[in-house]
């Protein structure tokens, strides 16, 4: 059955990235096509890496733009401020859940259908928010919002494993944390923009203008990577028989669950963050927005050192393992400062454990997705949805627990994060054993 919307000419811009890899198209006779000009390369690489940077945007744009609005929606709803939280939870909930349905579906129809009804749902669920009487149904639409959302970031790994292999992977996942962590600076800021000049509801309507234009923009220039002979022909019972296959690979897993740990540091760092800096150490939330912002550009300059520097020169395990005990470090370091080992600290050496931190994740995260995903050629999909919803769930369970203590200490978030730290070496050592492979 066709593709709708992709020509043929759309198809073989698609697959530029891998002209140099010796692979031939699907559907010759063996005979590799005659590459095109090295600028038209450039040219697609970079609209097929912007696209796939925005896809990977969605969910923290749909996230943290809508921060600065909630006590808005507290006072506009006439709900209190723990209903009104539960909208991000739902939010969090979909993107979480709906991984695990989209990536075995990208598996079976190929990428780009799949991509576009997701993305069309969006769109909907997010006008929906603007128009949303009540807290109940606002709760609802996000859930759905999320749902939907969540086709963009497993479909846009999927896609990066269909183009690339190995290192070149490995570097494109440095690449699209690039775009894709340049969303978590500026998402508050143009949400608070937006409340300078409407209510609440004006932020849903830029997201849903975002999200319309992304859906375009996939429409016309995103075409199919997974060609028909590569699909899943089965149902639900051969896409569940997949997952559990992928969860029988021991390294697979590690890595999944490698990843999913240090995701939880940094989920607990944001979760954390503005109530340590601000609350704690008596911060203003200029000072606040300066340092998250410093924090997230760390992460962006290390992720790309990683792709630009080190791929390719060092093993990737070896770049993951040296991120990972960095990542262990810090956290043990803001252990020993906030239970008052080193006395009394202000807020610039907590400040800077923080941003050593989230810079290492720029070395953690974009090797452990490469890693998983190299084994998973079979079932790109299958693998990215597994490893999003991992991450999710695990984000959202430690999350919470940063303030289990109460507001007059920072210790349970170290705690968190040391945990969490530890529990993603332990697992990266355990179960992935790299001294035993060459990888």
């Amino acid at each position: 059955m066709p593709e709708s919307g992709a020509s043929r000419a759309q198809q073989e811009r698609t697959h530029i990235p891998t002209a140099g890899t010796g692979a031939t198209e699907p559907g010759t006779t063996g005979t590799p096509p005659r590459a095109p000009a090295a600028p038209a390369v450039r040219r697609t690489g970079l609209l097929v890496t912007l696209v796939l940077g925005g896809l990977t945007a969605v969910p923290p744009l749909s996230m943290d733009m809508y921060l600065p609005a909630l006590p808005a929606v507290t006072e506009s709803l006439h709900a209190p401020a723990a209903t009104v939280q539960l909208t991000l939870t739902a939010c969090l909930t979909g993107l979480a859940l709906g991984q695990a349905v989209v990536g075995p579906l990208s598996d079976r129809w190929g990428r780009r259908r799949p991509l576009l009804i997701g993305m069309m749902i969006y769109v909907v669920a997010t006008a929906m928010c603007v128009f949303a009487p009540t807290t109940g149904l606002l709760i609802g639409f996000r859930l759905l919002q999320g749902l939907a959302g969540a086709a963009g970031i497993v479909i846009a790994r999927a896609v990066v494993r269909d183009m690339y292999d190995g290192v070149e992977m490995a570097r494109f996942f440095s690449t699209l944390m690039l775009i894709s962590g340049v969303a978590p600076i500026v998402a508050p800021l143009v949400g608070g923009q937006v409340l300078r000049f409407t209510d609440w509801r004006g932020i849903f309507a830029v997201l849903t203008v975002v999200g319309l234009v992304l859906t375009l923009v996939v429409w016309k220039w995103l075409g199919e990577t997974l060609p028909p002979q590569d699909r899943h022909t089965g149902g639900l019972g051969d896409a569940l028989r997949t997952m559990r296959g992928l969860l029988a690979d021991r390294v697979f897993t590690g890595y999944m669950i490698a990843g999913s740990l240090a995701f939880a540091t940094l989920f607990s760092y944001v979760s954390a963050s503005p109530f340590v800096v601000q609350e704690i150490y008596g911060a203003s939330p200029q000072t606040f927005s300066l340092l998250f912002g410093l924090n997230s550009v760390g992460l962006i300059v290390v992720g790309q050192i990683n792709g630009k520097v080190l791929v390719g020169r060092v093993s990737l395990d070896k770049a993951l393992a040296f991120g990972l005990c960095v990542i262990t470090l810090a956290a043990l370091a803001l252990l020993l400062m906030t239970t008052g080992v080193f006395g009394e600290v202000g807020l610039a050496p907590v400040a800077a454990g923080l941003f050593v931190l989230m810079s290492a994740m720029g070395m953690a995260m974009p090797n452990t997705n490469a890693q998983a995903l190299m084994r998973t050629k079979h079932a790109a999909g299958s693998a990215s949805a597994l490893l999003g919803t991992s991450s999710f769930l695990i984000g959202a369970i430690a999350s919470p627990l940063v303030g289990i203590a109460g507001e007059d200490t920072a210790v349970p978030m170290a705690v968190v994060q040391l945990v969490c730290a530890v529990g993603a070496m332990a697992c990266f050592l355990g179960l992935c054993r790299p001294w035993r492979r060459t990888a």
